[in-house]
């Protein structure tokens, strides 16, 4: 099978196929092809000015796929350049990525929020340690009342009436034993 015959086109249903080149298809009328009577020049347009538009149409496709073919190896050199350097697509996503942040951090829409949210949270910090010193105070107030000591000596009286002068567990005395010592502070 010589390999000159064989067709290349990958999209071609006869891919693989010897094409015998011995028929000449130059006398079967292609479409948009000068000279051919079902499909007429545009207006305006002779037949001089259309053949010299096919012209430069061909030289312009002619150009674009040497383009092609140039930006494909440059594109192969770039990435065996980079697979030189030891640059990989993640590396490349990294940089990228600290880039981007850099320019938000830079913009003047982050530091005015950034400004914002600081001013926010010195604001809450503030009223949040308003809030406690408050409560703590409340809760000294409650702790000095009459209402809360009253409380706190019955709670003593009961610790010591179920646990008894040891709280540890060493001795345990009798329920009737109502006074509480020192050494057992209520609470």
């Amino acid at each position: 099978m010589d390999p000159a015959s064989q067709d290349i086109n990958l999209n071609s249903p006869n891919k693989g196929l010897v094409v015998d080149h011995s028929d000449s298809l130059s006398d079967v009328p292609v479409e948009g092809a000068v000279g051919n009577s079902t499909n007429p020049l545009p207006l305006g347009l002779t037949e001089e000015e259309a053949e010299e538009l096919r012209t430069e149409l061909t030289k312009v496709e002619e150009e674009i796929n040497t383009l092609r073919q140039v930006l494909s190896a440059k594109e192969k050199h770039a990435a065996e350049l980079k697979r030189k350097l030891g640059l990989n697509p993640l590396n490349e996503f990294k940089q990228n990525l600290t880039k981007s942040w850099q320019d938000v951090q830079t913009s003047n829409a982050y530091k005015k929020t950034q400004e914002t949210l600081s001013q926010a949270g010195q604001k809450t910090s503030a009223a949040l340690t308003t809030v406690g010193t408050v409560i703590s105070r409340k809760l000294g107030d409650m702790r000095n009342s009459a209402t809360f000591k009253s409380f706190e000596d019955k709670m003593g009286n009961l610790k010591y009436k179920v646990v008894g002068p040891k709280g540890n567990g060493e001795a345990v005395s009798s329920p009737t034993d109502t006074t509480p010592t020192q050494e057992n502070p209520p609470f």
